[in-house]
């Protein structure tokens, strides 16, 4: 079994990840990460040379092979559930978590990290807020049916969320 966290940019999949890989004892893979070592590139400088097919061609690979491993705590994409089949693999290796925040966090998160600024690329001709309010509703029907439990970040720390996360997976008997 795998414990999976979906949800968009900067709702806290890696920090979150991080505490909740730390108290199981399961190592952290985030997926864009590997889609990053094994391209040898960024995000930004792979959508830049092949555009958002090849990106989402080299994930749909990432996360069938992290799918397949165990006792992992995997922090997929953000839109990684645009491709049914990556949720498929997901939700299949284990439970799947969805991490929220609303729109103005998020943006506000993500003008505090420089990372995300540099490495990822905009996902509409908008950008800024309006562009976190708009993909966060096209998403929201993926999201809501690939999970199987959520958490808003933005209600609560990254300790506090970790805490309720385990607290339900021990509750359902998942841990």
């Amino acid at each position: 079994m795998n414990l999976v966290l979906i949800g968009y940019r900067c709702t806290g999949k890696t920090t979150i990840g991080r505490i909740l890989a730390g108290k199981l004892g399961w190592p952290l893979v985030d997926t864009d990460t590997l889609i990053q070592e094994r391209a040898g590139k960024t995000i930004k400088e792979i959508v830049a040379a092949g555009g958002w097919p090849e990106f989402r061609r080299l994930e749909r690979e990432v996360i069938a092979d992290v799918a397949a491993g165990d006792r992992q705590v995997i922090s997929a994409g953000g839109g990684a559930i645009l491709d049914d089949n990556n949720t498929k693999a997901l939700r299949a290796s284990g439970t799947v978590i969805l991490l929220t925040a609303a729109p103005e966090v998020v943006w506000e998160r993500m003008k505090a990290d420089p990372k995300t600024l540099a490495e990822r690329p905009n996902l509409t001709d908008s950008g800024g807020i309006a562009e976190v309010t708009q993909v966060l509703e096209d998403r929201r029907p993926k999201y809501q049916a690939a999970h199987h439990y959520a958490v808003e970040t933005d209600r609560y720390p990254p300790d506090a969320a970790a805490a309720r996360i385990l607290d339900w997976l021990r509750a359902g008997g998942l841990m």
